[in-house]
């Protein structure tokens, strides 16, 4: 999807430092990726305590 933003060159400046990235387009990527696995790891926390889990269970078995 081709947008258009603005972005503050001082924090992109930053960002490039921290990363393998060579464009602007794929630090751009990176970043989206890690924000998205950030609240995806955030979400499996919430759900700690809340989920029984059955040890015994043969997932293989199903696919049978």
């Amino acid at each position: 999807m081709r947008t258009n933003i603005e972005i503050n060159d001082i924090l992109m400046q930053q960002a490039f430092e921290y990363t393998d990235a060579t464009t602007k387009k794929e630090l751009v990527d990176i970043a989206l990726r890690e924000f998205v696995a950030q609240h995806q790891k955030k979400d499996l926390r919430e759900l700690l305590g809340k989920v029984t889990i059955d040890p015994t269970y043969d997932y293989k078995a199903s696919r049978t």
